[in-house]
């Protein structure tokens, strides 16, 4: 793509991001769901207006954007904030985890799915979208109990959305007589990979960081900490998100100067993520839609409730207010990237599946990515934590 391409194709997709946000402010509608919106308009699904060559840069993009994202939920794990909130966190996000998948993959079998298609969906329906939450929670300027919730559940529960996926992979495969010693090993690699990248990155960044000033030389301290793991993660084919929050973790509760390379963070953040959204929406094919069948209504209905039902579920165990149970379920149903990673991954195992898979997690992405911040946003309202509540 010739270099002029380029510098338009940046500034309009900037631009559209900051045209989304003016329209969110005033509509108050999710500035993630416009961005997306917009992207679906000028993609391949719409006016088809991009440059080829800029779809190229989402893989980029994404990692960087949600490398970001899971540095700063990250940061959200002080030991004060655990010890407050941190029940109520592993709680509801295991219970969302489990009866989600238990509803998905229950329900699935009862309209006639077959059972690997039935326990594989019931693995991908666990994902969610960290960096839609995030957004949103920014945009609303939401604080308080529940937003901290909020925020601590989405970002561990990828962890155990990842964790259960494998087993029910494992399961899968059992079932056709297949061995899945292969998927155990991967997972673990990929988890407690992400988890040793973390720390390495993480321990000497807690000690090193922030004691410069405030400006430019701490702006590039912390886009080095945050590109150095995700580089990591890559290169060693391991969970950037996990990678990202361990680090985040670490050096909230270790660095003496810590809130100075989140703040930096947060300022160079929102045009990483505004090219991520647009280019996410961009990258849908609408036509995914129309091959979802039954399975993939089915799988719409199932996940709303189980996210729903798991939400109070994990409030009920975790004591957590009855305003709190009956909302935090609705915040969880933004689904993105990582549903499609466990989708693919399955296709790798189940090639003779991979229609039905795919068919169904774009479909349901594109549906939970479009309407999915628009629950969430109403329940940091419902709550009475968010600036305009």
């Amino acid at each position: 793509m010739e270099i002029h391409f380029a510098f338009l194709a940046l500034g309009g997709l900037l631009l559209l991001g900051m045209f989304a946000d003016e329209l969110g402010r005033r509509t108050r509608l999710p500035r993630v769901s416009l961005m997306i919106l917009f992207g679906v308009a000028v993609g391949s699904s719409g006016f088809d207006i991009l440059p080829p060559d800029v779809y190229g840069w989402f893989d980029f993009l994404a990692a960087a954007a949600l490398t970001m994202v899971a540095f700063l939920l990250g940061s959200r794990f002080t030991q004060s904030r655990l010890r407050d909130q941190g029940k109520a966190i592993v709680v509801i996000s295991l219970a969302a985890v489990l009866v989600t998948a238990l509803i998905v993959g229950t329900g699935l079998l009862l309209v006639g799915a077959p059972l690997i298609v039935a326990l594989l969906l019931g693995g991908i329906a666990t994902a969610t979208a960290p960096a839609a939450t995030q957004d949103i929670v920014k945009q609303t300027q939401a604080q308080g109990p529940f937003t901290d919730t909020l925020l601590g559940v989405v970002a561990i529960d990828d962890v155990w959305g990842l964790i259960l996926f494998s087993v029910l992979l494992i399961t899968a495969k059992a079932i056709v007589g297949d061995g899945g010693v292969d998927i155990l090993t991967q997972s673990l690699w990929e988890l407690g990979g992400a988890v040793a990248v973390g720390t390495a990155v993480g321990i000497p960044a807690a000690y090193l960081t922030g004691r410069l000033h405030t400006g430019e030389p701490i702006q590039a301290e912390a886009i080095g900490v945050v590109f150095l793991c995700a580089g990591l993660a890559l290169w060693l084919e391991v969970s950037f998100l996990l990678s990202g929050m361990i680090a985040g973790a670490l050096i909230v509760n270790f660095a003496r100067h810590h809130t100075r390379t989140f703040h930096e963070i947060e300022r160079i953040e929102w045009p990483f993520m505004v090219l991520f959204f647009v280019l996410a929406g961009a990258s849908l094919d609408l036509t995914a839609l129309n091959a979802i069948g039954l399975i993939g209504v089915a799988y719409l209905g199932l996940r709303i409730v189980g996210r729903i039902a798991g939400g109070w579920t994990g409030g009920v165990a975790s004591g957590v207010p009855l305003l709190h149970r009956r909302w935090i379920g609705f915040a969880l149903l933004p689904q993105a990237g990582v549903a499609l990673g466990m989708a693919l991954v399955a296709v790798i195992h189940f090639p003779e599946l991979g229609k039905t898979l795919l068919a169904v997690t774009i479909g349901s992405t594109i549906v939970f990515e479009l309407f999915g911040p628009l629950f969430t946003q109403a329940a940091l309202r419902k709550t009475g934590e968010t600036r305009e509540s």
